[in-house]
């Protein structure tokens, strides 16, 4: 398999019962990659994402998934009893060196001065720092992203955004987000695919000119495909 790629899924189908999650699914994510992933509430972004992360199988298909992989959801997970660098090193086999390792990741997210603080301490965008240093620690060729930055406030969302796009360009992973929001995959991402009834109905790029001239033309095209109304969607 190409060391350059992080995903690669071919035919993939998945069912719950007599309900098909998504079927004859195609998707190739190269390392260093930023792809964005759109589509309604149950429209099966994150099973998708749960059979990336092995937390679920396919039904049908064959793949391949870059290991070592990390993700980031929407609630930061931290272990109340833990301190923040201790919850940064969670599934990560300690050596002498583990816990400066901690605090330099946690330098890297803007934490230096939480290295042993409780997360009882931290605001809702701390928390998702340090959770985002606990999925960056493990070096991720591919590094999965399940709404991270939903609970936040609108500036916080858009700090934590900067944030993630710096940390990938500096480490390299490919990266799959899963969003609801046009606005921030087109922020974002490199290439945007859309899910809707079972099917990637859309993948496009995201040129770096669309970023400013032609982001409203691409917006459009997204809420079209997403079967909602520029009206409702404005």
């Amino acid at each position: 398999m190409n060391d350059q790629l992080a995903v690669s899924i071919q035919d993939a189908g998945k069912r719950f019962g007599e309900r098909v999650i998504f079927e004859h699914l195609d998707l190739e994510i190269r390392r260093r990659e930023f792809v964005a992933l759109l589509g309604a509430s149950g429209s099966g972004k994150t099973t998708l994402l749960r059979t990336l992360l092995d937390l679920d199988s396919l039904d049908s298909g064959v793949g391949y998934v870059a290991t070592p992989r990390a993700a980031v959801f929407q609630e930061p997970r931290l272990i109340p009893s833990q301190r923040v660098w201790q919850n940064v090193l969670m599934g990560v086999a300690r050596t002498p060196r583990t816990r400066e390792l901690a605090r330099a990741t946690l330098a890297e997210v803007g934490l230096t001065r939480h290295v042993d603080a409780w997360p009882a301490t931290l605001s809702g965008g701390e928390a998702q720092r340090v959770a985002l240093a606990r999925a960056l620690i493990r070096d991720p060729a591919l590094l999965l992203l399940d709404e991270p930055f939903a609970a936040l406030d609108a500036l916080t969302r858009l700090r934590m955004q900067d944030l993630v796009r710096q940390l990938v360009a500096r480490h390299g992973p490919g990266v799959l987000l899963v969003t609801h929001d046009v606005d921030e995959a087109l922020r974002l991402a490199d290439r945007i695919v859309v899910l809707r009834d079972g099917r990637l109905t859309l993948d496009v790029n995201v040129c770096a000119n669309e970023r400013d001239a032609d982001t409203d033309a691409l917006r459009e095209r997204l809420y079209a495909e997403l079967g909602v109304p520029r009206a409702v969607a404005a």
